[in-house]
């Protein structure tokens, strides 16, 4: 299926044509029935065979109804311009072109109407000059009747060729349904349609709707289209969706559907400005309304550079780069320009000149991204929200915890990390390397899983047992060196007598200098105030492989030719590391090689 929209000036004909084309009433009130004008969006469908299936959406020609004309406009790839051959080009018949210039429309038909009240010739020259110089200066161009049928096929026949040339939808798209209506059917509860650009939907889905009060979940309860059920559809479509979860009056025109976790919420965006046919060479009004799919949203305008400006939105959008939308002055009735999206996530303009250099910096992008430099530009961002931003990830390396990091910030992130642990070192010698969240804050990282990541451009530092480290870090401070040697001299015959906190002072080691050679691996600390060298643990088990198969505290004490006071944290720092276990009664016992209790021992 291919969806096309028309446009052209009030009471044109565009109703009828639909009419004749598909033998259905696009008109669907009786307002608009007994007005002969429509104020609403109108569909309908025909077959043309081999072309496929076409669906209109009808839109309104009068100027009191340009935002729900724009609205039936936003969603689709084509558009049948409708010109009476007895009136020519008219008002709105330009302020139409200027909104499908500015939404990016490239292809469709020129139909001159009422060609049985007068010649079409003049009526086709007129158009063509004004459009000339658009996109759509070239597009076909027929002439009918409605009333007597005389070209008829030979728009069929068109309107087959132009199906045929429009681009294939993405069937792997992020669904993005914009509503352009909400009601309730009795039996079933909230339905919304729109138009599917893209993606796929299915019956039982779990989407967002994203409307002015946030983001909600729904399910998808089921789909129609054309009229029939589906089980799924595809873009292009007209698509009607039966939501579950959803009240009516919390849906509205402009709301979108929108794939899970896979849009961003955008109220602050930067853009590059398209004129319109007269120029916008006076300046743009402080406060414009932006119209992008079936949405309507006030935006307030600060001018960055000579076609680009930041828009700030009263609600958000779920909006990305190469996005394009209409910038409508509704004061005075007219299209001010175009506008493609080149930035959702901007950042903030707060120093002197920031404005002038963001302007310089939106000059060099374009409305398809270059994901290199999106990852220079920020440095680091989540992989997920680059996506969803409209950036293509794949061959952007690999996501640490999910975030990306661009090299060159990496590299400057571990020049900042080295610069900071070297001060570190140099303040406190005796505790050499920065923890992992203060690496990770000297980085200017947001996530600590990015370390590993940033280290690999400091080739100085490792990441190991929750510190960052130099490796030369293992290196003693001579003062503590020395301490060391009269400590091991201390404890050479007699490998279990920890020194007392007296004997401790004495030798200078204080608690900061006892945790610097816990951490260095020289020292095994056992308990608060209590430490013996290292391997002392294993020198224990195997003293204690001498006695009985069940052994006291006391016969343990006597074993390792030690005190009360290091027997007891010493046995139970055994028992944690799983190489003793004790009984009911008190007893311990050596575990086997293998982790195995010898025969008796209690689990």
């Amino acid at each position: 299926m291919q969806v096309i929209a028309t446009a052209g000036h009030v009471d044109h004909g565009k109703s009828t044509l639909v009419r004749a084309l598909t033998g259905m009433e696009p008109d669907r009130f009786a307002e608009e029935q007994r007005r002969g004008m429509t104020i609403d969006l109108g569909f309908a469908w025909t077959d043309l065979g081999a072309a496929g299936t076409v669906a209109f959406v009808d839109v309104p020609g009068h100027e009191r109804f340009v935002t729900t004309m724009l609205a039936g406009v936003g969603p689709v790839p084509a558009v049948l311009l409708v010109v009476a051959a007895d009136e020519g080009w008219m008002p709105q018949s330009a302020e139409h072109l200027d909104a499908l210039v500015a939404l990016g429309v490239r292809d469709g038909l020129l139909v001159i109407t009422r060609s049985d009240l007068m010649e079409p010739d003049l009526a086709l020259d007129d158009a063509r000059t004004h459009l000339a110089g658009t996109p759509l200066a070239d597009i076909p161009d027929v002439a009918v009747s409605a009333l007597t049928g005389a070209g008829t096929d030979a728009l069929r026949t068109a309107l087959g060729a132009l199906a045929a040339r429009l681009p294939a939808p993405d069937d792997d798209a992020d669904v993005r349904l914009w509503v352009d209506r909400a009601f309730t059917v009795r039996g079933a509860g909230t339905v919304v349609t729109g138009t599917l650009p893209g993606g796929c939907l299915r019956a039982g889905d779990e989407l967002e709707l994203a409307g002015e009060e946030g983001v909600r979940r729904v399910t998808v309860r089921g789909l129609q289209s054309l009229g029939a059920p589906v089980g799924e559809a595809r873009g292009v479509s007209r698509v009607a969706v039966n939501l579950r979860g959803v009240p009516r009056e919390a849906v509205t025109r402009g709301d979108a559907l929108l794939a899970r976790g896979a849009w961003l919420p955008v109220t602050t965006l930067d853009v590059r400005l398209h004129p319109t046919r007269d120029g916008t060479d006076d300046d743009l009004p402080r406060e414009l309304v932006l119209h992008i799919g079936s949405a309507a949203v006030a935006a307030r305008v600060r001018p960055l550079g000579a076609d680009t400006v930041r828009l700030r939105l009263r609600h958000p959008l779920p909006l990305r780069v190469g996005d394009r939308a209409v910038l409508r002055d509704p004061g005075r009735r007219r299209v001010r320009a175009g506008i493609t999206v080149l930035d959702v996530r901007p950042p903030e303009l707060r120093r002197r000149g920031a404005a002038a250099a963001r302007a310089a910096e939106l000059s060099t992008m374009g409305a398809v991204p270059d994901p290199a430099a999106e990852l220079r530009r920020r440095g680091v961002v989540r992989s997920a929200d680059l996506a969803a931003m409209g950036v293509p990830v794949a061959g952007l390396g690999p996501a640490a915890g999910g975030w990306l990091v661009d090299p060159e910030h990496a590299a400057a992130a571990a020049r900042a990390l080295a610069t900071a642990v070297d001060a570190h070192d140099r303040a406190d010698p005796l505790d050499p390397g920065l923890p992992t969240e203060a690496a990770r804050r000297a980085a200017g990282l947001p996530d600590a899983r990015l370390l590993d990541a940033v280290l690999a451009a400091a080739p100085g530092l490792a990441h190991r047992d929750g510190r960052v480290a130099r490796p030369r870090a293992g290196a003693l401070a001579p003062a503590l060196v020395t301490a060391l040697e009269r400590l091991r001299a201390d404890l050479a015959d007699a490998p279990f007598a920890a020194p007392d906190a007296a004997r401790l002072a004495e030798l200078g080691l204080g608690p900061r200098e006892l945790a610097a050679l816990v951490r260095a691996g020289e020292l095994l600390r056992v308990a608060d105030g209590v430490v013996l060298l290292a391997g002392a643990d294993d020198r224990a088990v195997e003293a204690l492989s001498e006695l009985p198969g069940e052994f006291t505290a006391s016969q343990a004490r006597q074993a390792l030719g030690t005190s009360r006071r290091v027997v007891v944290p010493l046995l139970e720092l055994l028992a944690r590391a799983g190489r003793t276990v004790r009984g009911d009664d008190g007893a311990h016992r050596l575990r086997a090689p293998g982790g195995i209790a010898p025969p008796g021992a209690l689990p």
